[in-house]
């Protein structure tokens, strides 16, 4: 008897869920924001969160036009109506092989129209500045950055990707069973597509009958009807599909065959979600259910603690060991060490376990933090080559469940592992944090020592100078500083006046900056800057 049956049954005879098995989707609604959090054997693998009046511009299609272009950087900036402009690379402007995208390409039977080859340089002849141009958003402005799009516009749908301006058609490689990639290359060589148009297998179209491949395709052409209607009917610039709001993309990406169940606090979401899940199959609709539990959903999980303790900069693993994650501006570094870790006798065989751990947790953290661009993973050094290798291993495969796309170079004779992870959105820590007021992101303030050595210097420039006005100083300073002035460097300061025979007065001010002082003439309070 299947192990999904047994515990239905089991659940259902006992009345209780076990909270710690499945797969589950547990999604949040609250005023301000919606949460989605994806669960597998009760370990939280992917969190999501969109607040209330923002929206994701990934994925939405524009209608612009060519603002100028760049040919140093090869590329072109577009308006698409948003405060900057998009950048589109060439290179993006070009059709994309199915083979760099990961997938296999299926060439079907009939006369194949040969279209002229475009290149890089065709790019400025056939978009001038001022022509209309239709894009793909696929990475959303991060800092002072516009968006970056694409004109390979594609259309997700749950068992396809429907390509309106490219006529390649391919499967997904993640569909490894030959004889399903077989049974799914017929049906793409029977589909009626009108013609420049082609189409992706996604790996949820494994095992699924034809007519609801057609059904899926039916829904997207469709779609892209209303979105050609709308280019034709308007001027750019002028969205034309934006990209679905967080439920929606969940019911459309996450509700799979895996998951066992789909929680939700909101009633009218579930509705909403159930209708739009009847479209796929009963069996999907049955397992969207209301919580209506007295205590928080997440706390209900388990998921609040996990998401606590998943975002501290230091993370530790189940066998005693940690990583430490610091993200820069140029890249994420992230250093694994042994820790408490010290049991094993064989040395070798407890730094492997550690990094082995390490890896899955590299993955993990990458997915729920959305961590991009270049992330260097500083492993505990290994003597065995053959270790480095199964670390490797590991990491490509704890990666694959990972639907950002994921470049990664073998461990290096350092002990590095270097990677890329696409940035398709700012991380989460750019979403939930803001730079701290105080040490305006640095992390750090200056000691008391440094802050006194620093008025002992400026003063001795002030007094230096030899000007009668400037003879008689108050200063204020952070009351932290003041103590340090007033215990260690109190004959410091002694020695100060008596050096230029001058008149120093002190004075606290817990509104200022602890790396702030301010000098001014005692007399008149004329505040001296230079």
């Amino acid at each position: 008897m299947p192990l999904g049956i047994v515990k239905r049954i089991k659940e259902f005879i006992t009345g209780k869920k076990d909270l710690k098995s499945g797969t589950r989707l547990v999604i949040n609604c609250e005023k301000l924001e919606n949460r989605v959090a994806l669960l597998d054997n009760g370990v939280l693998e992917e969190y999501t969160i969109e607040r209330v009046g923002t929206s994701t511009i990934v994925g939405s299609i524009f209608k612009g036009r060519v603002k100028n272009i760049e040919q140093g950087l090869k590329a072109m900036f577009i308006d698409i109506g948003l405060d900057k402009n998009a950048f589109l690379h060439f290179w993006d402007a070009i059709p994309e092989a199915l083979s760099n995208q990961g997938m296999e390409e299926v060439t079907r039977g009939g006369a194949q129209k040969k279209r002229k080859r475009i290149e890089a340089k065709d790019i400025p002849d056939l978009y001038p500045v001022g022509s209309e141009i239709m894009v793909q958003v696929t990475k959303g402005p991060i800092g002072n950055k516009g968006p970056r799009v694409t004109t390979n516009v594609s259309l997700a749908g749950r068992l396809l990707v429907l390509m309106p301006q490219n006529d390649q058609f391919g499967i997904s490689r993640k569909v490894e069973d030959p004889k399903e990639r077989a049974r799914l290359r017929k049906i793409i060589e029977k589909v009626n597509l009108p013609e420049g148009m082609g189409l992706i297998m996604r790996t949820e179209a494994s095992g699924k009958r034809a007519r609801h491949i057609i059904r899926d395709l039916s829904l997207l052409i469709e779609q892209w009807n209303d979105i050609v209607a709308k280019r034709d009917g308007q001027k750019a610039p002028v969205c034309c599909f934006q990209e679905p709001e967080l439920i929606e993309r969940t019911v459309r990406d996450f509700l799979t065959e895996e998951i066992d169940e789909v929680a939700c606090d909101d009633l009218a979401t579930v509705e909403r979600m159930q209708k739009m899940a009847a479209q796929i199959s009963r069996r999907a609709k049955s397992r969207i259910t209301y919580y209506q539990g007295q205590t928080a959903l997440f706390e209900h999980y388990g998921i609040q603690k996990q998401i606590d303790n998943a975002f501290y900069r230091q993370v530790w693993l189940p066998c005693g060991g940690y990583i430490v994650i610091d993200q820069t501006e140029a890249l994420v570094s992230i250093d694994v060490n042994t820790g408490r870790n010290k049991g094993a006798k064989d040395q070798d065989k407890l730094l492997l376990d550690t990094n082995m751990e390490a890896a899955q947790e590299v993955a993990r953290q990458l997915r729920l933090r959305n961590m991009g661009g270049l992330i260097v993973v500083d492993f505990i050094d290994m003597k065995h080559r053959k270790d480095q290798q199964a670390v490797y291993k590991a990491m490509m495969d704890h990666l694959k469940r990972d639907k950002a796309k994921t470049q990664v170079l073998p461990i290096s004779q350092f002990g590095l592992m270097e990677m890329t992870r696409q940035r398709l959105h700012e991380s989460l820590s750019s979403a939930l944090y803001e730079p701290c007021p105080y040490c305006k992101g640095h992390g750090q303030v200056k000691t008391t020592m440094t802050m006194s050595v620093e008025l002992q210097r400026r003063l001795s420039a002030i007094l230096g100078r030899g000007k009668e006005d400037q003879k008689s100083l108050l200063v204020v300073v952070h009351p932290e500083v003041m103590q340090r002035l007033k215990t260690e460097d109190g004959e410091l300061l002694v020695d100060l006046e008596r050096k230029y025979g001058a008149r120093l007065t002190f004075r606290s001010d817990p509104s200022l900056h602890r790396e702030e002082m301010k000098l001014a003439n005692a007399t008149n309070g004329e505040e001296i800057r230079n």
